[in-house]
């Protein structure tokens, strides 16, 4: 077993920056980002027979070999298994839809659709990857299968048990100059190009690792602990934790392959303890490329098919990671992000909280007031705990990831941290 080995992260780190920019050779792209969105996260029963005896490594060197790591191409079992605390929606979400509308007329195989039924439990996932063009991911269940295949700038998705399926095409040239404008103005680029499905959602242990790295700094301790065997192959455990308190996360375990360096399995657990957040790996894994048939589809006879229109395009295209899973935003607020327009953020790193300024100063809404129906009003208070304070009163709002402050006059403290930490910010502030 390979002993205990620590560094932490600082200012002149160079693993997580060399990280980000071997990311984008790894990340799954966009078609198949969509439709695992919710889930965080690619989830193993791990087949161990026993820690494997590996050379020593330090936290050091074991970043710069997930940087390094170059594998585009690879076949799999995962499973899925995510425990954000949050109550069952059940049919709520056309409660909390504009209009009431939800997901009316809509294809059962639009991604879209079918991204919050892996925000929770646990799921078994066929995966393939052949390059930053070609992936496929299949939600397999008893008696059915929905899978989701990109290939070039063709995005299509099947479910077997409807059959029904969704058909998308890519503007490549929109993508690639979204790439070359940054984040935030490639997003404004898909938004205008009409791109199907949305971009930067992580999706592999790899890309979940990365989206934590980013975050490494001062305030976090990063530890080699000893070896895992993931899917029949060596392992070393890398293990990540806030040094600060507060924060809602405990530690997060990365079981970095041997070999060459691709994150295996990612497990996220509570600073309150219990079961992880997130339980996320491979089964079973092959690294050799994937037959060239794993990345073709053709709709079968008498199949409805939906074509993506340019408003559901835009719709999509405008939805990110943190509009899907509860704490993906405020994971990276603690990479170092900015507040824009209404928003403050308040600390650093993981105890990072963000202030937001409703518009026009007004309150949560309620059923009195005839804003929120009956059904979206007992969702808020299962989740809601009243609080008091200095600054007022207000309500919190809580996950197992995120948790939120919602003021009566119209603030909004945000942030993965503590229900006490959200009310201490309120309490600065005031």
């Amino acid at each position: 077993m390979a002993p205990n080995d620590s560094a932490e992260t600082n200012g002149g780190t160079r693993g997580p920056a060399a990280g980000r920019r071997k990311a984008a050779r790894y990340i799954v792209p966009v078609a198949v980002a969509g439709v695992a969105a919710a889930t965080i996260g690619l989830v193993p029963a791990l087949a161990s027979s026993g820690d494997p005896d590996l050379p020593k490594i330090s936290a050091q060197k074991l970043i710069e070999k997930i940087a390094a790591s170059d594998t585009e191409q690879l076949s799999g079992t995962v499973k899925i298994s995510t425990d954000l605390g949050i109550p069952s929606l059940g049919g709520l979400a056309e409660s909390f839809a504009p209009g009431g509308a939800g997901g009316k007329g809509g294809s059962s195989a639009d991604p879209q659709e079918r991204m919050t039924e892996l925000a929770s439990g646990t799921h078994t996932l066929r995966v393939a990857a052949d390059g930053p063009d070609k992936q496929r991911v299949s939600i397999l269940d008893d008696t059915s299968e929905y899978s989701l295949i990109h290939n070039g700038d063709q995005v299509w998705a099947y479910d077997s048990k409807s059959d029904q399926a969704y058909h998308a095409t890519e503007d490549r040239a929109g993508k690639e100059a979204g790439r070359d404008a940054g984040k935030e103005a490639g997003r404004d680029a898909g938004k205008k190009s009409g791109h199907p499905v949305p971009e930067g959602v992580p999706t592999t242990p790899k890309a979940l690792a990365e989206q934590v790295l980013k975050a490494a700094g001062p305030t976090t301790s990063v530890t080699v602990d000893g070896t895992a065997q993931v899917a029949g192959r060596d392992a070393y455990k890398l293990v990540v934790k806030p040094k600060q308190s507060g924060s809602t996360i405990g530690s997060v375990t990365i079981a970095v392959d041997a070999a060459n360096g691709v994150p295996l399995k990612f497990t996220m657990l509570p600073s309150s303890g219990g079961k992880a957040i997130v339980d996320a790996g491979f089964t079973k894994v092959d690294f050799s490329k994937p037959d060239a048939s794993s990345f073709t589809f053709t709709p079968p006879k008498g199949t409805e098919v939906t074509e993506a229109d340019d408003a559901k395009a835009e719709h999509k295209a405008g939805k990110g990671l943190g509009d899907l899973i509860p704490g993906a935003d405020a994971a990276q607020l603690g990479a170092g992000g900015k507040g824009a327009g209404n928003t403050k953020i308040i600390g650093e790193g993981w105890s990072t909280i963000a202030e937001i300024t409703t518009p026009g100063g007004t309150g949560i809404p309620s059923k009195a007031s005839g804003d929120v129906p009956a059904e979206a009003q007992q969702f808020l208070d299962a989740l809601g705990d009243k609080v008091t304070g200095k600054f007022g009163s207000g309500t919190v709002f809580k996950t197992r990831v995120v948790n939120a402050l919602m003021t009566d006059d119209g603030k909004v403290y945000v942030g993965a941290v503590t229900k006490d930490a959200l009310v201490k910010a309120a309490n600065s502030a005031s």
